[in-house]
């Protein structure tokens, strides 16, 4: 046992490490593998999903075979495992297919993921400088919440129109201060 009598403290670390991740499709390149990495999980709460992706990453999913019995309209029309209830029922009560429970997720969220993608990607473009007085003034926010206001968009957009190409590091061959060499052997 990993425990002495009496005891239920461990000593040592376990005895069997993995020296690299578990890849679901390293050996298995089977078109129901390939399907099921593919899969995008919808219809759930956050908790749900993080259940049902663990699931497939580590071989664990099952798919059905057959649709099952919805548990609100009775039908046979749920068509992906662990879910209780149909993508239709589970959007019309705005509940969660798999634990019945009230999903969080609303439009609003769906919306502020994709400004938060858009934030990143002009954040990327910027030089470090205006990047961190951006993301200061994100988290200066007085409700405290971390939200991309207009007025942040606004600033980041003229940063941008700005920014341009910084003349700092325009490296061109006309400012070159070194004499070229010609392949002299030191």
């Amino acid at each position: 046992m990993s425990t002495s009598r009496g005891s239920n403290v461990r000593k040592r670390p376990q005895k069997h490490q993995n020296r690299t991740a578990f890849k679901n499709d390293l050996h298995d390149t089977s078109h129901k593998t390939k399907f099921l990495n593919s899969l995008e999980v919808t219809g759930v709460c956050a908790r749900c999903k993080d259940i049902i992706e663990w699931k497939i990453k580590y071989k664990k999913y099952k798919p059905l075979t057959a649709p099952r019995k919805c548990v609100t309209c009775e039908q046979k029309t749920v068509k992906y495992a662990y879910h209780l209830m149909c993508t239709q029922c589970a959007k019309d009560k705005q509940i969660c297919a798999k634990c019945c429970k009230p999903v969080e997720s609303t439009v609003a969220d769906v919306v502020e993921d994709s400004q938060n993608a858009d934030l990143k990607e002009m954040l990327k473009d910027l030089p470090e400088r205006k990047r961190r007085t951006i993301l200061r003034h994100i988290n200066k926010q007085e409700d405290g919440q971390q939200k991309v206001t207009p007025e942040i968009m606004a600033k980041l957009e003229k940063m941008l129109s700005e920014t341009g190409v910084d003349d700092d590091f325009n490296f061109s061959d006309e400012d070159d201060d070194f004499p070229e060499s010609d392949d002299q052997s030191i």
